[in-house]
């Protein structure tokens, strides 16, 4: 189950996984044909001929599984002969450009439906009708954030059975609240399309499906009735039909490559993305804000997205199950549970005290750390700096107060500097004199080279990282990791209202390891390895070009008790998913790990010859 979600509820005292996916059941017999054409059809001719086929006649469904055309249909309809499926094709192939003459369907007689094909013809029917109602979250200006419900299929499997099923989940995306041709209307650029146009990212305001401008075709009036002919959309078909003469028509690419496909400017929207946002005036910190789904939100959005599902489905003959829950019995035996809950795993503490994970405070407030760091003694102070860049009332000085009477606590001395004047009062931080003043005051604050830097953020910083200009957490953070000195960055919306509790149970554990320190270790030692070891690669996609640039592949090494050993990076051009070899035994070398028993984590599946 490849794009399973699990969501945890804690409704009871033991923890209860739900997925977001359904078991499919069929009312036999379902009423089904199957087709073939004659051998050698490319596969991307094949899915665009299914595509269409599917929205030829209403209360019908096709997809291209296996070399065949799988035909579904209401079960109180009559599938269209064989002769209106040849006349559908031919019209078919003529509206995509396809010469070649590709033959005529054959009939197969003793076509079985496997589970793989009842899922994809569920989800052809979902995607056909489109039964999901939309919901608008959050608006500014010339864009809206809307959730809306996605569709896959799934295969479950239960020893040597496969059953089908579905997942629906949510997604919310950012979308223009004008279409193309009022965008260009409003346009400085509007007297010259070529500029404006060609190669601006767009969305389908159809399916929301993304591709981007490569050509301007001419005038609608010349396109018209051609357009609409080939419309799949109900938006596409009314914008066609509406359009003044003069419009342009374009031409999109979905993808990197593949075939153009000509559209009207009102049925498409400029597509909103960080590059574009400032361009448009829109906040995009908010506006990804608001696409964040809650657990109780996305519980409803589910409940009733299925229920829009169910009543698409059964007139065909299917029905959606409950979704598969660790409780009862739909779904129990695909959850794996420990042997005893997590909380009753038993820590080592300092001055050698066992408590199990659930008293994590009080191992750390009776036992204290398990192991201090070497460069810090009991004696030695920890010296702590402040860097406040939230421009509102919001102070970080009561949060520091706290910081100040947890260290106490956990016998951690300590200096603080420049108590008194935390703020940075640098205006314009969103240009390049403000960052410019910034790093000045950095390179002031490092001359005294502080142990651990707290830095206070706005919050709207928190959804810069796709912007040019980037956001000031990676900008300090990666100054200070150059010069080796740790960091604890704070958020405004966690100011607000400091909750003790906040700072003793999520900020302090992270100090203490970040300062060198080892809070705590497992009480029993794993038995499956000598070494663990966390493996991960982190990528930056390009911003206008295709692939990826610099990646960085990093390990991190840890014991039998779970103790943090070290660990090791590395920078290099990688291209594609997999770890070059040379890469793998840089970070993992043989002679550390010689004779021992090596387990790995990798963040993902193992990509190419890695494994």
């Amino acid at each position: 189950m490849q794009s399973i979600m699990t969501t945890l509820t804690q409704k009871t005292s033991t923890q209860d996984f739900l997925a977001e996916i359904s078991e499919l059941q069929c009312n036999e017999p379902l009423n089904f044909s199957s087709y073939c054409l004659p051998p050698n059809i490319d596969l991307q001719v094949a899915r665009k001929l299914s595509y269409r086929l599917s929205r030829c006649f209403s209360q019908v469904v096709v997809i291209w599984q296996e070399g065949r055309f799988y035909v579904l249909a209401y079960q109180a309809r009559t599938i269209p002969s064989l002769s209106e499926w040849d006349s559908a094709l031919k019209n078919v192939q003529k509206d995509l450009g396809i010469e070649n003459n590709l033959g005529k369907l054959s009939q197969i007689k003793e076509a079985k439906l496997t589970p793989v094909i009842i899922a994809r013809l569920a989800q052809e029917i979902l995607n056909v009708q489109r039964p999901f109602s939309t919901t608008e979250k959050y608006s500014d200006k010339n864009a809206k954030v809307v959730r809306q419900a996605t569709v896959g299929y799934e295969i479950i499997e239960r020893g040597d059975l496969h059953y089908p099923a579905l997942t629906i989940t949510n997604r919310s995306p950012i979308i223009s609240i004008e279409n193309l041709a009022d965008f260009t209307k409003n346009h400085p650029y509007r007297q010259d399309l070529e500029k404006l146009l060609i190669n601006l990212e767009v969305q389908t305001l159809d399916t929301n499906s993304t591709a981007t401008i490569v050509e301007i075709v001419g005038p609608i009036v010349e396109h018209r009735a051609a357009l609409i002919a080939k419309a799949t959309g109900a938006i596409s078909r009314q914008a066609l039909e509406s359009a003044p003469d003069e419009q342009p028509v374009v031409a999109v690419r979905f993808g990197k490559r593949g075939d153009k496909f000509h559209y009207a400017l009102a049925a498409l929207c400029p597509h909103i993305t960080a590059k574009t946002a400032d361009q448009l005036e829109l906040d995009w910190g908010k506006l990804i804000a608001a696409t964040k789904i809650g657990y109780r939100e996305r519980q409803q959005l589910l409940t009733k997205h299925k229920s829009e599902a169910k009543r698409s489905l059964l007139p065909y003959g299917i029905q959606l199950d409950k979704s598969i829950c660790s409780r009862g019995d739909n779904g129990r035996d695909l959850f794996w549970s420990l042997p005893e809950p997590l909380e009753q795993t038993k820590l080592l503490f300092g001055q050698d005290l066992i408590q199990p994970h659930s008293q994590i405070i009080k191992g750390l407030s009776e036992g204290k750390i398990y192991r201090r760091s070497k460069e810090f003694s009991q004696e030695t102070p920890i010296c702590i700096a402040e860097v406040d860049l939230i421009q509102s009332n919001v102070s970080g000085n009561r949060f520091m107060v706290e910081v100040e009477r947890q260290l106490k606590r956990f016998w951690c001395n300590f200096s603080r500097l420049n108590p008194d004047e935390p703020k940075l009062n640098i205006e314009h931080l969103d240009n390049p004199s403000g960052r410019a003043e910034l790093d000045k005051k950095l390179e002031e604050l490092l001359t005294i080279k502080p142990d651990l830097v707290f830095i206070f953020l706005p919050q709207s910083d928190r959804e810069r990282d796709e912007d040019d200009n980037g956001s000031l957490y990676h900008r300090i953070y990666a100054k200070l990791l150059k010069r080796g000195i740790a960091t604890q960055f704070v958020y405004e919306k966690s100011l607000r209202d400091v909750d003790p509790r906040y700072v003793l149970n999520q900020v302090m554990p992270g100090v203490f390891g970040k300062l060198g320190h080892i809070p705590f270790v497992l009480a029993e030692p794993l038995a499956i390895a000598d070494v663990f070891v966390g493996l991960d690669v982190a990528r930056k996609n390009k911003l206008r070009l295709s692939g990826t640039t610099n990646a960085c592949a990093g390990v991190c090494f840890y014991g039998k008790q779970g103790e943090f050993l070290h660990a090791q990076s590395e920078d290099a051009i990688i291209e594609g998913e997999e770890i070059p070899a040379r890469f793998l035994e840089s970070l993992l070398p043989a002679s550390e790990l010689k004779g021992k028993t090596v387990a790995i984590y990798r963040d993902g599946r193992f990509c190419g010859n890695e494994a």
